[in-house]
């Protein structure tokens, strides 16, 4: 297989070649290995790709068998492996924990190859840090990849592996997947165990899962990594059939909530207000019913969680440097992450009620709000990707942590808010702008129903495809001579 070959299969097309003898795992290892050789010094993508990559192991059976695949570098883990959260705090640190998520993906065949860069401690939506550098977008090198998965993103739409590890506290895996034209799921809380040290991270608003191209290779990450472990705080209900198996199912005629207005300080550039518009326009031709909506809430509420968390994220910030024998300073955090430490120093003590509270007046709110809709219909992002060195970079030093909430509040204005209620949320590569730049839309589902929006995903992707599109930095694009297969 050449590499331009590669990189037009999605992971499940990848696995069935090996499962028919098409293709070995090894030779699938050597030409993730060309791919990242060609395309990251481009696009600085991947921190790391193992130097044992080629010794790798995983079922040749499994739903995913064989395929190439990128951890992120915070969150899940790999024991023995470097994770440095994208922190000179952490630089050299390996953990000793196998996550419950990367046993699943080893079951199912994925070959975890290396790790790819973020933000540090995914702090921020933009793709630099100190650590690691700038990730530029494969679709202009000028703009940022999102974050904060930012490698896992710009690595998949470059075409190093087909699939690739994400985590969302916030919008960490939509918004990468929005600029750089992927698919990006936050499961339900609860959906993925974060096990068996991770486990409702972020009080539940962070949650482990992936960013893939195709709707059937989530439908899969889905049936490969939903499931429990000892220890979790509550057990979600698992679904009736597989994923993999709603892809076959009819969807029905579905209520659906459309947001034409903008949920927090941003305003939303026209042409993703028009994407939305079309989107909703095809949902109606597709047979489902299509109201707009209001802002469901303040974007006031969603900032006071975040400010609310600081103290805590200062004192687990402090166990970790003294675990590690090292000092919080300038020298070892962003000045971004360094306000918000200090601002959780001087904050009252962390008390997990106020918190607590916080989110369930929010999840009231919204949930009354939106309790009428089966799915809602918003931009992922209120603009396409921003250029490198935006003031909203944990690297400015301009920003007071109170400024930095605020600025968090407002870009994500469609996305943390479905972190804090739990419900799943899928960003859509649906339209493009007038500078080829992707644009994404998010489809919201009511909480532990995933199943709707496989089901909507695939009537979307048939009925506006975008496989045909890749960006200007695809690796093997220089010898291109056939036609996309699957």
């Amino acid at each position: 297989m050449r590499l331009d070959e590669y990189v037009r299969y999605d992971a499940t097309g990848l696995a069935s070649l090996v499962k028919a003898a098409v293709i070995t795992p090894l030779e699938l290892t050597r030409l993730a290995r060309d791919a990242h050789v060609e395309i990251n010094p481009r696009i600085n993508a991947v921190i790391e790709f193992y130097e044992d990559a080629e010794t790798v192991v995983g079922s040749n059976e499994g739903i995913f068998a064989a395929v190439p695949f990128l951890r992120k570098d915070t969150g899940a883990s790999e024991a023995g492996r470097l994770q440095e959260n994208a922190s000179r705090l952490f630089k050299g640190y390996r953990p000793n924990t196998e996550s419950h998520f990367f046993r699943r993906a080893r079951e199912a065949g994925l070959r975890t190859l290396g790790r790819t860069t973020m933000p540090e401690f995914g702090t921020s939506g933009m793709s630099q840090s100190i650590l690691n550098g700038i990730t530029g977008n494969p679709w202009d090198l000028n703009r940022s990849a999102g974050g904060s998965s930012s490698g896992s993103a710009a690595a998949v739409a470059a075409g190093i592996t087909p699939i690739a590890h994400g985590n969302d506290g916030g919008g960490s895996i939509r918004v990468p997947a929005a600029w750089c034209g992927l698919i990006g799921l936050n499961p339900s809380r609860g959906r993925v165990s974060g096990g068996p040290n991770n486990q409702d991270a972020l009080l539940g608003r962070a949650r482990e899962f992936v960013i893939c191209r195709t709707v059937r290779d989530m439908a899969a990450a889905l049936d490969v990594f939903s499931g429990s472990h000892p220890g979790d705080p509550f057990i979600v209900v698992q679904p009736k059939r597989s994923y993999q198996e709603e892809l076959s199912q009819p969807t029905g005629a579905l209520k659906v909530g459309v947001a034409m207005t903008k949920w927090g300080a941003v305003d939303v550039e026209p042409e993703v207000l028009e994407a939305v518009d079309s989107t909703a326009t095809l949902l109606e031709e597709l047979g489902h019913r299509v109201a707009e909506i209001e802002p469901p809430y303040e974007s006031a509420e969603y900032f006071r969680i975040l400010l609310a968390n600081s103290a805590r994220s200062a004192h687990l910030l402090d166990e970790a440097a003294q675990a590690m024998g090292r000092t919080i300073n300038a020298d070892t955090l962003e000045p971004a992450n360094l306000k918000l430490y200090e601002y959780g120093r001087r904050a009252s003590p962390f008390h997990a009620g106020d918190i607590h509270e916080l989110m369930r007046r929010l999840r009231v709110r919204v949930g009354e709000a939106i309790e009428p809709y089966d799915i809602l219909l918003t931009p992922t992002m209120p603009f396409v990707a921003l250029t490198h060195g935006s003031i909203y970079c944990t690297t400015n030093p301009t920003l007071s942590a109170e400024e930095f909430k605020e600025a968090d509040a407002a870009l994500f204005q469609y996305l943390g808010v479905f972190n804090a209620t739990g419900q799943p949320a899928v960003s859509l590569p649906l339209a493009q702008s007038s500078s080829g730049m992707p644009i994404g839309l998010q489809i919201v589902g009511r909480f532990g129903d995933e199943a709707t929006l496989v089901r909507v995903a695939r009537d979307l992707e048939e009925a506006r495809p975008w496989r045909g599109r890749h960006p200007k930095i695809w690796a093997g694009a220089n010898s291109l001579r056939f036609a996309n297969p699957l």
